[in-house]
């Protein structure tokens, strides 16, 4: 029997949901939709679904089964405590929410219920290339990690839209989450660096440097830079203590021809991870299906959050932020 999906939010990401839920994966309908604007709304439901006015009708509907949040972050809060009370298992887009007392209070709705109900959308960890990469850290072969380079470069952000706080409240938060998962390891505390500003987007704090530290001692070096205009480019390269091991370039088809050796670069972030979409959402539908969920946890999004914050305190202070975690409740082991 196929999950009923109900999806909140169908702008860009949430229309991009709709079409993977619809057209590219099985085992599901997409029954339900609702957005701010009903006649966006109206515009990307699949036939046969039902419009709802607001996200709670929605979640509270006998023919939605899981839910998927594709809303801006502020809304996130009410609408994942709303899918918890419900006992349903939902799918949120990044952010979880945007405060540390929202994650908490998340967390707490979820801890009380009981089980796991709330995956975070962080999909760089169904990436089949960061997913070897993990391989590699944790098969130990070339020893323990030091440190890892996280590379986030955009051609362009929409102006108005993206914010100068966003390479650190937004962006920042994929690379985070990524580190935390390759090498097992929490963020004690975190520095930015800002260089000369790119004359690209002037009204943007561009390009940005982060390094984050962790618990273990290892550090991760974050360049995040938002208008570089050649193409959406994600690198990662872990030194460990016998070795390296990068992520490949994507696409990986290397050109030769009379003007030289070359490799195409993706255009945004759909090109490059369409297929970890698909799979964060082949493995969401089976847990999901199952009353629950997999991957990254509510755990991961309070964490991400708590980066971005420290990150925003850092770059106004130019010290280094320590983060403090609460104890990991057992649910999220």
């Amino acid at each position: 029997m196929a999950l009923k999906v109900g999806v909140i939010g169908t702008g860009m990401i949430g229309q991009d949901h709709i079409r993977r839920l619809t057209q590219v994966l099985s085992g599901v309908d997409v029954t339900a939709v609702t957005d701010i604007d009903a006649t966006r709304a109206a515009s990307a439901a699949p036939e046969g679904a039902e419009v709802f006015a607001t996200p709670q009708d929605l979640i509270r509907s006998d023919n939605v089964d899981a839910i998927v949040i594709c809303s801006w972050g502020p809304a996130h809060e009410e609408q994942l405590l709303d899918c918890i009370a419900a006992g349903k298992a939902v799918f949120c887009e990044k952010p979880l929410v945007t405060s540390e007392a929202a994650a908490l209070k998340v967390m707490a709705a979820e801890v009380e219920f009981g089980k796991r109900l709330v995956q975070v959308g962080f999909m760089r960890r169904f990436d089949a290339d960061y997913r070897r990469l993990k391989a590699v850290i944790d098969g130990n072969t070339l020893g323990a990690p030091l440190m890892y380079k996280s590379v986030h470069r955009n051609a362009s952000v929409p102006e108005g839209l993206y914010t100068s706080e966003m390479p650190l409240n937004d962006t920042l938060v994929h690379d985070a989450d990524i580190s935390r998962w390759l090498l097992s390891d929490e963020i004690s505390s975190v520095e930015v660096r800002v260089p000369r500003r790119s004359t690209r987007g002037t009204d943007l704090r561009d390009p940005v440097m982060v390094m984050l530290h962790m618990q273990s001692g290892a550090i991760v070096d974050v360049e995040i830079s938002v208008n570089i205009s050649y193409g959406y480019d994600i690198r990662g390269e872990v030194s460990c203590e016998t070795g390296v091991a990068a992520l490949p370039n994507r696409p990986a088809t290397v050109i030769s021809d009379q003007y030289g050796i070359r490799q195409a670069i993706p255009e945004d972030w759909r090109e490059r991870f369409i297929e970890a979409y698909d799979q964060e959402f082949r493995e969401w539908i089976v847990a999901a299906g199952q009353g629950g969920a997999t991957g990254p946890s509510t755990w991961d999004g309070y964490a991400a959050t708590l980066v971005a914050d420290a990150a925003l305190r850092a770059v106004d202070t130019g010290a280094r932020e320590p983060i403090t975690m609460i104890e990991k409740p057992e649910i999220y082991s």
